[in-house]
């Protein structure tokens, strides 16, 4: 009998009507238990009666090989045999969903489905079965690691890479993508292509135009002036609405652009509401990469001037996004040569903050920040589409016929996440960091963007990875600790120095083991050693008497052991170019049940509107008495308690952090001491001291800033489908 499932159908089945009950209190108190019912009916109800069978493991192999669900040539790096053996241990396992969001997502979203999408092809432990011997790529030591360390959920790799693994018919493993565009059409043709042809196989697409001449700014051998960026970014934009994978999903894009770029206001004035139809942008995301000179001159109200890039790139024979303004500021105001104009920095300042509180956009993204304290020989100049990418790019240059004269090097983006409750309950945290590295190592190693050779040639001579993290404020709760107290920044500051340390280590055994390091490595700041003078001038300790207590029986290396790393890295290199960065979260939190990312949660009950389904209500993980103190909103904490968190970790992170801000229309009464005897309605002022409080803080990157409305509605928040591993 053919059976149709039922997960759309609400009229049949009993767990959406008693997960909904966890949002009606009886006497007082949250019915959690309503929502173990709501699993329980919906594997009941749904999943059972709704997957294949089959008689044996070698059956549904072969059937999902020969009817082209699965890739071969992964399982036959194999012996059956030992499929067999990785599908014992799976199931000695006992894995169970903890919530009914996370069984919903992950048959909804994760799950291999018939061509029909009538029956479910497999359960989380085939998913899990799948990566494992996929990212192992023969090696059974790693398979049985990997599955081990997923299906215990202290490691989940990015949706595309957990989504597609294995699969026949599949899209890209890689998240999102970053490229630049030089001054001149060529490139302006090539990036518009390399655009339509990243959102076509997936992704998120992030690219500069810092380097494009100005609104009138003159064009050699032509009568006329150029039109500047804006146009360029409606060419963009439309690209992505019509590259969107057969209308599966909507593109997704970035544009950033220096602040010191004389199109700064019309960029800006782009994502208005009430902008004109001919240049507003609905669907592209903004970021705006900020130097130091401009915190410096908004601090002091000074005018700023803005250079317009051919005359920059004239005079200093390197685009626009290669030049250290902060350094060169006064020369470049001092250079007849350069054309420039000027505004007020104060003025700019207030229209960035007016455009977050409108739109949440744009993004910041802390150049000079990203660049101090980069390790790589070479000028990061922009991010990607959720700001958690943060390397070096060279530009590239293209002729007449669209070929490349000088191939530069670009940005795909293999990321994955830890998942902190759960690795810090691991028996051996290094161990499950060097499997977690050797999985994101097969994807950067396998990763073949060959419709854009700069993408394609910059992950070839990186080798770069993103390994990140989310459940922070679960394990905060969890452990009874206050988020932003002296015990979270003390547990931030050690986690996040451990998976340094840690990727580090296997980082460094790849290289020795292949004999080969990234492009450029006898030029990097770990070469020569002095990477790692801040480990080796303090001592990396927990400081606190409750961080002592929960890292007490987890190895916390000294000194000793970071002039031993020091030394090793020197000997025998490292393999990848970049290691750590911290994306946000999406459904894939829900499946691991737990926080997103490393910011607070929203609700301690999450409501999510599910498209043709309604209401899903989410409940905070471990909520119970003891923990609702500790599971204070994003929206009732003070953002410079986020901003510490964060900072914390960031000063062992490569790259950069997606920091969401979280506000409210009215702020809550003493939040912020400068609202004394004031409004306290959200103003520009607030936006303005909390951008430069992270700035002060070494934060590399400020993400959305969203807020809650008085009318109940969120602003700003809208989700990155491709960076929300």
């Amino acid at each position: 009998m053919k059976l149709t499932l039922k997960q759309l159908d609400s009229t049949n089945v009993t767990y959406y009507d008693l997960n909904n009950e966890i949002n009606i209190p009886v006497n007082g108190q949250i019915p959690l238990n309503k929502d173990k019912e709501a699993l329980a009916a919906f594997l009941k109800e749904n999943i059972e009666p709704n997957s294949m069978k089959f008689s044996s493991l070698e059956e549904r192999f072969n059937y999902l090989i020969e009817n082209d669900y699965l890739e071969k040539e992964f399982i036959e790096k194999y012996n059956f045999q030992f499929i067999k053996q990785l599908y014992s241990f799976l199931v000695e396992q006992n894995f169970t969903f903890k919530t009914f969001m996370a069984a919903y997502k992950f048959y909804a979203q994760y799950a291999l489905k018939t061509n029909d999408n009538e029956l479910y092809l497999e359960s989380f432990i085939d998913r899990v079965a799948a990566n494992a011997l996929f990212f192992a790529d023969g090696d059974e030591q790693l398979a049985l690691t990997l599955a081990d360390e997923i299906v215990h959920q202290r490691y989940q790799p990015a949706t595309p890479s957990f989504l597609n693994a294995g699969r026949k018919r599949r899209g890209e493993l890689v998240s999102c993508f970053l490229i630049q565009v030089t001054d001149d059409m060529n490139s302006i043709g090539r990036g518009i292509n390399s655009a339509l042809q990243l959102s076509r196989i997936g992704g998120g697409v992030g690219i500069t135009l810092s380097n494009l001449r100005g609104a009138g700014a003159p064009i050699k051998n032509i009568q006329g002036a150029a039109s500047g960026v804006v146009p360029v970014m409606k060419l963009l934009e439309d690209s992505f609405s019509y590259s969107n994978q057969l209308g599966q999903r909507q593109g997704a894009g970035v544009v950033y652009l220096n602040i010191f770029h004389p199109d700064v206001v019309a960029f800006l004035s782009a994502k208005k509401e009430n902008a004109d139809e001919k240049i507003r942008v609905k669907t592209l995301s903004l970021g705006l990469v900020v130097p130091d000179k401009f915190y410096e001159l908004a601090r002091n109200n000074e005018e700023m001037y803005l250079f317009d890039p051919w005359g920059v790139e004239r005079e200093y024979g390197k685009p626009f996004s290669y030049i250290d303004i902060t350094k060169e500021y006064d020369n470049l105001v001092a250079n007849p040569n350069i054309p420039k104009k000027k505004v007020l920095a104060r003025d700019l300042e207030t229209e960035i903050s007016k455009l977050q509180q409108e739109s949440g956009y744009p993004y910041i993204i802390n150049i000079d920040t990203a660049n101090h304290n980069n390790p790589i020989n070479g000028k990061i100049i922009m991010s990607n589409l959720c700001t958690e990418i943060l390397q070096v790019q060279k530009p590239s240059i293209v002729n007449n016929t669209q070929n490349f004269d000088k191939l530069g090097t670009d940005i795909s983006c293999n990321l994955g996440s830890t998942n902190i409750v759960n690795l810090m309950a691991s028996p051996d945290f290094g161990n499950s960091v060097d499997a977690m590295v050797r999985a994101l190592t097969y994807v950067t190693d396998h990763s073949e963007i060959d419709v854009v050779p700069s993408i394609q040639n910059g992950n070839k001579m990186s080798h770069t990875i993103g390994l990140g993290a989310m459940g922070l404020h679960a394990f905060f709760a969890k452990n009874h600790i206050f988020y932003g107290s002296e015990e979270s920044i003390d547990f931030t500051n050690i986690y996040f120095m451990l998976l340094n340390y840690w990727t580090l280590q296997s980082s460094n055994k790849i290289a020795k083991e292949r004999g080969v390091v990234f492009n450029d490595f006898e030029k990097s700041s770990y070469a020569d050693g002095s990477y790692f003078n801040k480990y080796l001038e303090q001592d990396f300790q927990p400081k606190t008497t409750k961080v002592q207590a929960i890292f007490k029986d987890i190895f916390v290396p000294s000194k000793q052991d970071w002039e031993a790393l020091k030394n090793a890295v020197i000997k025998d290199g490292l393999y990848h170019q970049n290691r750590l960065a911290v994306a946000p979260n999406g459904s894939i939190s829900y499946i691991n049940d737990t926080t997103a990312s490393l910011h607070p949660i929203i609700n301690r009950i999450e409501e999510r509107q599910e498209r043709k389904i309604g209401k899903i209500y989410y409940p905070a993980p471990y909520l119970s008495n003891d923990t609702i103190p500790y599971y204070q909103s994003a929206y009732g904490t003070d953002m410079r308690k986020v901003i510490d968190v964060y900072a914390a970790a960031q000063q062992h992170i490569d790259q950069g952090m997606s920091m969401t801000l979280f506000m409210r229309s009215t702020i809550p009464e003493g939040m912020y001491e400068w609202k004394n005897g004031k409004t306290n309605k959200m103003t520009t002022r607030d936006l303005t001291i909390l951008r430069n409080y992270a700035h002060a803080k070494g934060i590399k990157s400020v993400y959305y800033v969203r807020t809650f409305t008085d009318d109940q509605n969120e602003v700003g928040a809208n989700e990155c489908e491709s960076c929300v591993i």
